[in-house]
């Protein structure tokens, strides 16, 4: 028994080692780090909807209730509950500006932040274009609007591993980000209310939102 207890021994000895190594990753990506600068909009959400957020809610805890409303939001549009659906994306879509807001006022932007707020942001909208765009709007637009979110999930992937850096998005992706939402919405009115107009709207805003996010690919240096 104490032979086979040694030939083991140094894989023991390894294990405090491997569990500081995760501890310190853990603390790494949930550091809190500096706003280099607030943005107007950011003063604006402070002095309303941000002051009454309670001082132990992150941003990381706003992020994460997002990812969990996504598949939720995605079950009700499935359903045809447009009328919640609406209502919940809305507000699910809302929490994207709450976070980074929140992050940058308060001082609290961490690596895990900057990885899955965009990431959350994606699912939102990835998963509703494949289960109602695909439907309502040309093959081409919808193809051409997830296909763009695929290359940008591509890059922020490949500037983590390849070069161990995270892509903040730029005024051009959240203006991209701000008309997607509101070609979701447009979509979702469209089918509660039967009113086919909206959908010629959302196709508008669906293009704007296409060519807003070229503008940000190019100045992300694609």
């Amino acid at each position: 028994m104490l032979a086979i207890f040694y030939s083991y021994s140094p894989y023991f000895s390894i294990m405090p080692k491997f569990y500081n190594l995760i501890s310190e990753k853990k603390e790494e990506m949930f550091e809190f780090l500096q706003a280099d600068e607030v943005h107007p909009h950011d003063k604006l959400l402070h002095n309303t909807f941000l002051k009454i957020i309670p001082e132990k809610v992150t941003p990381n805890i706003i992020t994460t209730i997002r990812l969990v409303l996504t598949p939720i939001v995605f079950f009700l549009v499935a359903k045809e509950y447009y009328q919640i659906g609406i209502l919940l994306f809305l507000f699910t879509a809302f929490t994207d500006a709450l976070d980074g807001s929140l992050a940058r006022v308060r001082d609290q932007i961490t690596r895990f932040g900057m990885m899955f707020d965009p990431l959350a942001d994606k699912l939102l909208i990835g998963s509703l274009i494949i289960l109602i765009v695909f439907d309502i709007y040309s093959i081409w637009l919808a193809v051409a609007v997830l296909g763009i979110e695929i290359i940008f999930i591509i890059m922020a992937t490949v500037a983590k591993v390849k070069f161990k850096t995270t892509k903040m998005a730029n005024v051009w992706g959240k203006i991209k980000m701000i008309l997607q939402v509101i070609a979701v919405f447009l979509t979702l009115a469209g089918l509660l209310l039967h009113v086919p107009q909206f959908f010629t709207v959302g196709a508008w805003v669906f293009g704007l939102a296409i060519g807003f996010a070229i503008v940000s690919l190019f100045s992300h240096g694609i």
